[in-house]
């Protein structure tokens, strides 16, 4: 037999899931419409005190958008096992491309929306780097965290680009994959610089 505990833990859970799918919803039917606590909780089929209760005001329900597409880019790196960095920013990316509606609104509209890439891609990217340090593609003295903020803080810049419709899906991964590249072959040992510089070699041909 189940806890009581564990049973009213679990059906908050559901409730919660049931709230972010019905913001996810009314978002994706309604672009540019203001989504009220009520509108919410009458798509999801609770109380508006529930709404607050387990999510918070309005603000708060944007938190919690980015930190459900936190949640599934962090299985979706679990399962690809991704420790190569270009893995890493392209996912993040196919990610919020794959719902842009919901995307954008988040982008734009939660006042915190810089910090949405600081827990599972830049975490994953600065073992990523660390990992190509280790493999010797990168110097033995390079600051890989440091190296992974500066790509994260330019991928937020496209991210935000992208979420006022100023470039396109193309464009957003382009600029992402760029500032990885640029900052890749800047620190690579000398063994792999020819590697490492091949994808911008090829960016200039073009």
């Amino acid at each position: 037999m189940q806890p009581v505990g564990g049973l009213r833990e679990q059906h908050k859970a559901q409730r919660r899931i049931r709230i972010l799918d019905a913001t996810r919803e009314l978002l994706r039917e309604s672009p540019e419409s203001v989504i009220s606590t009520e509108r919410i909780a009458e798509r999801a089929e609770v109380a508006p005190a529930t709404v607050y209760n387990l999510i918070g005001p309005r603000d708060k329900i944007w938190k919690a958008l980015a930190a459900a597409f936190m949640d599934e880019l962090e299985r979706r790196l679990a399962t690809l096992g991704a420790g190569d960095p270009r893995e890493v920013v392209r996912s993040t990316v196919h990610l919020f491309v794959a719902d842009p509606v919901v995307s954008r609104r988040m982008v734009r509209e939660w006042e915190q929306s810089g910090l949405v890439l600081d827990r599972t891609p830049l975490t994953q990217l600065r073992q990523a780097m660390a990992d190509a340090r280790a493999q010797g593609l990168l110097r033995a003295d390079v600051d890989t965290d440091a190296l992974a903020t500066l790509v994260g803080t330019t991928c937020m810049g496209a991210l935000h680009q992208w979420g006022a419709t100023l470039i396109d899906d193309d464009r957003f991964l382009a600029r992402a994959l760029f500032a990885l590249d640029v900052a890749l072959a800047a620190a690579a040992a000398d063994p792999c610089r020819d590697e490492l510089l091949s994808p911008l070699r090829k960016r200039a041909a073009v």
